[in-house]
């Protein structure tokens, strides 16, 4: 019984240390997404100008897109913002959702950094945001043509992670549709 008691704490050390030495192997970046190879969740946005367009997740069928959650206020949105433009340059459609920005704020924000939106929506209460699982902003999904989310970028989209994961994947989206 002795021995126990003494074997026990070294057991529960090593348990311990064993689960924290795991933690440290992983990337605190990535954050694995619940809506991967789902549909995107269903939702209908108002535009960021009154009466105009808004955007739907009916939108996402048909062709692979991107669906780029940004704001204004975000300090990594205008970073990111010249990727997204080579982006839509380079044919790829991308769509966004402006996340708890006033429309005249996102509207502003376009007016000075240019727009390559082929659709927006405006997210001001933040509820579509909250089903997509958005932790911040800038997060971007690749949805396929039957409207499944397929990967999920989250923080500004380099022109690294286009040449390197985004691009090939919508390159491949496109030759199954």
């Amino acid at each position: 019984m002795k021995r126990l008691l003494f074997i026990l704490p070294i057991l529960v050390f090593a348990g311990l240390a064993a689960f924290l030495g795991f933690g440290l192997t992983q990337d605190p970046k990535e954050l694995p997404s619940q809506l991967i190879d789902r549909p995107l969740p269903e939702f209908a946005l108002p535009g960021i100008v009154e009466g105009g367009p808004g955007l739907a997740s009916a939108s996402f069928r048909g062709e692979p897109r991107l669906l780029n959650v940004w704001a204004s206020w975000c300090a990594a949105c205008p970073q990111e913002h010249p990727v997204l433009e080579r982006i839509a340059k380079e044919g790829f459609p991308v769509y966004g959702i402006a996340w708890k920005d006033k429309p005249e704020d996102s509207r502003a924000f376009l007016a000075r950094y240019g727009d390559p939106y082929s659709g927006m929506g405006s997210d001001f209460p933040g509820r579509t945001a909250i089903d997509l699982g958005v932790t911040g902003a800038p997060e971007t999904f690749v949805v396929d043509k039957k409207g499944r989310v397929r990967f999920k970028q989250i923080g500004p989209i380099s022109p690294e992670i286009w040449e390197q994961q985004i691009k090939p994947l919508m390159q491949q989206l496109r030759a199954e549709a």
